[in-house]
């Protein structure tokens, strides 16, 4: 069976010794047996999920091995490593299985990333108890009981520490920026998010780890916790789709290609291709749904659960009775090709 990642990087560790974070700039999915053997033969790695502090003699060397192997990027990295301040740390995950340390689990939110996975393509059990509560600064990670510390010693510096967010998850664009993406406010954006290429996320958008698009998208509004959109999809402002953390239950919640969630609407059933939520219209497993024919007349109500994954599907609102109804849709959403292009 063969190893399901490999990566070589840094790491951030408190006054306990323990690590906070790390960062992982090339890391492989399903790396070649014979690149591990090797590097077996300079750690003793016998085996299984294994985080390995590494040493500056043993970065160059790892250096030798990744070009020897022809992987010119993690070779440059380790050769640059062998003179780093920070620690270093390899991890080897044989199987795909729950996190056990920090490092593991931020190996794995970079995979998802990089691309190399997609969302739901990797095991994330018990990572919120796995991560530190991180004070994320102008100065790096700094776990929060020593952050009162670090900022009267840079106020007696002279300096001013600036604390952009305390959270578990950092901003994904800290540790991989993807190719050919637009990000107009970057701190929305968490590690562990797929951002396919061409979307473009505007400056009230936001994209959860472990979620995001799969090509090109427009994002106005929230993608939470394990929502994946497709190609094409617009997601209008001020919308949001929940995620299982937000109510939405062993549901996994997702928008097929070409589809339109209009600005301030929510979305709580997976959708097919090419539907339409109306502008406002808040729809969960539990609401109940008028169904027109072609004609547009009424002829039987279900709960929304039951469309799920449905394709060509328009929501609406009666603006007179209030009632929620639905009518298929035939047009794709064409996005606007300027808006789309990140190059």
């Amino acid at each position: 069976m063969a190893t399901f990642s490999l990566a070589f990087g840094s790491a951030t560790k408190n006054n306990q010794g323990k690590i906070i974070e790390a960062f992982f700039p090339n890391p492989l999915l399903n790396p070649a047996e014979s690149l591990i053997t090797d590097i077996s033969a300079i750690l003793d790695y016998q085996g299984g999920n294994e985080v390995f502090e590494i040493s500056s003699e043993q970065a160059t060397q790892l250096a030798a091995i990744f070009t020897q192997h022809d992987d010119a990027a993690n070779a440059k990295f380790s050769s640059s490593a062998a003179h780093s301040i920070q620690p270093l740390v390899l991890v080897i995950l044989d199987q795909d299985s729950k996190p056990e340390t920090v490092a593991e689990g931020f190996l794995k939110l970079q995979l998802i990333s990089h691309r190399l996975i997609k969302p739901h393509g990797t095991v994330l059990d018990g990572i919120f108890g796995l991560l530190h509560n991180i004070a994320w600064t102008n100065q790096g990670p700094i776990d929060l009981p020593e952050l009162a510390d670090r900022q009267i010693e840079a106020r007696l510096a002279g300096e001013v520490l600036t604390v952009n967010c305390v959270d578990k998850f950092p901003k994904m664009t800290d540790y991989v920026v993807p190719e050919g993406v637009r990000i107009a406010h970057t701190a929305r954006v968490r590690l562990g998010a797929h951002i396919g290429k061409g979307t473009t996320i505007m400056h009230e958008g936001f994209v959860n780890f472990n979620a995001g698009t799969t090509g090109v998208s427009m994002v106005e509004g929230r993608i939470s916790a394990g929502v994946v959109i497709g190609e094409g999809t617009d997601i209008g402002g001020g919308a949001s789709i929940m995620g299982t953390l937000s109510g939405g239950g062993q549901l996994v919640i997702s928008m097929g290609e070409n589809c339109l969630l209009g600005a301030n609407a929510g979305l709580g059933i997976p959708l097919g291709d090419r539907c339409t939520l109306e502008s406002g219209l808040y729809i969960t497993a539990g609401s109940k749904v008028q169904m027109l024919d072609a004609q547009n007349k009424p002829f039987e109500v279900v709960k929304a659960r039951d469309l799920a994954g449905q394709n060509d599907l328009l929501f609406r609102r009666n603006s007179i009775t209030g009632t929620i109804e639905c009518l298929t849709n035939k047009t794709a959403v064409e996005l606007n090709s300027e808006l789309h292009s990140n190059n």
